[in-house]
């Protein structure tokens, strides 16, 4: 006894430490069963990385600007170090944020990095799902993850939109003047909710506090906690991984946490950092001291929103203004409609993976992803939703469209009107044709091998191209796939002869599942008597 306790006094100071709060925390039994899990090495991976590192530094910058910022409206005189507004009645938020670009060391920096680290986060969660869409990672066991990833993308939207008002400049409160419209436009419950965000008529005194308190409280710790939550799924369900040679369902072929992954995860943690940065530094965002106090009877020229509101800002700009009167009340259906439209874009990507589960009636657990040619009507969706986003966003700037190209706001307005809903259509076609064109290739080079630019001649005078066979861990990555078959409607009539006819429900659940697996939807895989019969000689040069 008295050896074990000598030996313990001369292990380093670190070693003891480390040893006592092992005693009463069970840290080393935890860390133990968790650093060596293993992760997949794959760059499309490192999107989920880019949005929580950019969340990360959007914390520890925005911890330093609250040092320094006032949230009140209460109006003070400038007399900083901005020479142009000297002597301007503006309000203390505009003051403290003048202060912060002009008079705190480093203060214009990070407010630079903080913004463009909440536009980075935005833009890596919108790829992150997007990959997760398109390859099929949010189907079971992972809806739920799914839930908390859309959860984290419409509560950073909102983040983004408090936090950008709170200067108070004239920029920002022509955009929060615009939301205020669009809440008011909310039958019954609109007034209210306005009431409650403004603490009265807009823009009165209280906005600023009310949108501080949300922004660096509230939605932070909702979203903190969805992170949390998010990682801890991660690691609960194991990580997906992309089909290949040794990878199933049941495995993750991939580099332990400890120390592999968490070295590449540190050094590019501080890789996004440092073009955040570099991007903050060299590219000035949200020029305050450019715009002005926000006054309610002054608008700004080329207000445009950030690229995240782009879409719902385009969806209010097309739509003509149409109102109506019910029971003595205005119903202002020129803005509500599109606030109802970006609603159900929204609850559409919500529930998406449940919907497609009840489609195609698979309730097995997938770990491995699908490549999206294998998957065209999911990938078709995807892309028609990103061509319908895009346009949006297209005429959320329709005023610099016309300026910068020499066109009408009417015709791009109009341009937009119709393609709307005609593009993603389109959009749709196209990309399952593709998907469909990229499967046929596939097929052709599982039975001919990959095109070499060898031409050779044969005895007889015919030319042809030399085919390189490929690989067998190719020829498996291009076959593993599966091609599920659409659902079929029970048959009217039981074994025992009793009529059962299938409700609607189940009609439109056979009639989607046929959308999404019946025929012209995939090319059939080739089977092994093909590829033998190829390979063998006959006709495969």
């Amino acid at each position: 006894m008295s050896t074990a306790t000598d030996n313990r006094r001369k292990a380093p100071a670190g070693e003891r430490v480390a040893d006592w709060a092992d005693g009463r925390l069970g840290i080393y039994s935890l860390a133990k069963a968790n650093m060596r899990k293993i992760f997949p090495d794959h760059w499309s991976f490192m999107l989920g990385e880019v949005c929580l590192y950019s969340f990360l530094i959007i914390i520890l910058t925005g911890v330093y600007l609250t040092l320094f910022f006032h949230p009140s409206m209460n109006e003070v005189v400038y007399h900083g170090s901005y020479v142009p507004m000297q002597g301007m009645r503006m309000s203390e938020a505009y003051k403290s944020t003048l202060d912060i670009s002009f008079d705190i060391r480093g203060g214009l920096l990070l407010r630079q990095i903080h913004h463009w680290a909440a536009l980075v986060f935005l833009a890596a969660m919108m790829l992150h799902m997007m990959r997760v869409f398109f390859t099929g990672a949010f189907r079971k066991p992972r809806e739920i993850n799914w839930l908390f990833g859309f959860l984290l993308l419409v509560l950073g939207t909102f983040t983004g939109f408090t936090g950008y008002g709170l200067p108070d400049d004239l920029l920002s409160g022509t955009g929060i003047r615009i939301a205020q419209g669009l809440i008011l436009s909310i039958p019954l419950v609109g007034t209210y909710i306005s009431m409650f965000l403004f603490g009265g008529e807009f823009p009165g005194t209280d906005f600023v506090a009310r949108f501080y308190s949300i922004h660096i409280l509230l939605l932070p710790g909702i979203m903190l906690g969805l992170v949390v939550a998010h990682l801890i799924l991660v690691v609960y369900h194991k990580h997906t991984q992309f089909p290949g040679p040794g990878r199933t369902e049941k495995n993750v072929v991939g580099m332990p946490l400890m120390p592999v992954y968490m070295a590449k995860a540190g050094g590019f943690f501080f890789l996004v950092f440092g073009v955040i940065a570099a991007i903050a530094a060299i590219a000035t965002i949200n020029p305050v001291w450019a715009m002005g106090p926000y006054r309610p009877d002054q608008v700004s020229t080329n207000a445009q929103p950030d690229w995240y509101l782009g879409m719902s800002e385009g969806i209010f700009r097309a739509m003509p203004g149409w109102e109506i009167n019910i029971a003595g009340h205005t119903l202002v259906l020129g803005v509500f409609i599109p606030l109802l439209i970006f609603g159900l874009v929204l609850t559409a990507m919500a529930v998406y993976p449940f919907l497609e589960s009840w489609v195609t009636g698979d309730k097995r657990e997938h770990h491995l992803l699908d490549r999206p040619r294998n998957a065209p009507t999911r990938t078709a969706f995807g892309v028609a939703w990103l061509v319908m986003y895009g346009v949006g966003l297209v005429n959320g700037g329709n005023d610099l469209w016309a300026t910068h190209f020499h066109l009408s706001v009417n015709s791009v307005t109009w341009f937009v009107r119709i393609t709307f809903f005609t593009a993603p259509i389109v959009a749709f076609i196209v990309t399952r044709r593709i998907c469909l064109g990229l499967q046929r290739r596939d097929r052709d080079k599982v039975l001919h091998g990959r095109e070499s630019g060898i031409i050779k001649r044969l005895p007889h005078g015919e030319f042809v191209e030399v085919h390189e066979p490929l690989s067998q861990d190719q020829l498996f990555t291009l076959t593993s796939h599966e091609q599920p078959k659409p659902l079929e409607l029970e048959p009217e009539v039981d074994e025992n002869g009793v009529t059962r006819k299938a409700g609607a429900s189940q009609r439109l659940r056979a009639k989607l599942s046929k959308g999404f697996y019946g025929e012209g939807t995939h090319i059939p895989k080739p089977t092994a008597e093909e590829y033998h019969e190829i390979t063998s000689g006959h006709g495969h040069h």
